[in-house]
């Protein structure tokens, strides 16, 4: 269960990293810090509400956190999840590696060391 939880949010974070505006209000967040809803949206030519669903997406990823001060909405960066990505990579350079030394092991084993 808990793999399929992982692999759940594994997909949830990539969804979200796979729209440019996703990528850039994140990249915009990291830079600046935590930042009014209004302000983001102020560096796209998009509506606020397309904005604020673009933020829902990463809140849901776990890559955003919105804390509201009465009517304002302040968005901050969470890159813990991407550690997951990280780990996701990890994994598959681990066994592109084993699969390549088991390669190396079956083209020297027909070698002739005299040669």
């Amino acid at each position: 269960m808990v793999d399929q939880l992982n692999e759940n949010a594994l997909s949830e974070i990539l969804k979200a990293v796979s729209d440019t505006t996703r990528r850039s209000l994140l990249t915009q967040l990291i830079q600046q810090g935590p930042t009014r809803v209004t302000d983001l949206a102020s560096f796209y030519a998009m509506s606020l509400n397309a904005i604020s669903k673009h933020i829902k997406v990463l809140e849901k990823a776990g890559l955003v956190n919105r804390r509201t001060l009465g009517r304002v909405h302040w968005i901050e960066a969470n890159l813990e999840p991407v550690a997951q990505v990280e780990q996701w990579f990890a994994e598959l350079k681990s066994i592109w590696a084993l699969r390549l030394d088991k390669l190396d092991e079956v083209l020297t084993q027909g070698e002739d060391p005299h040669d």
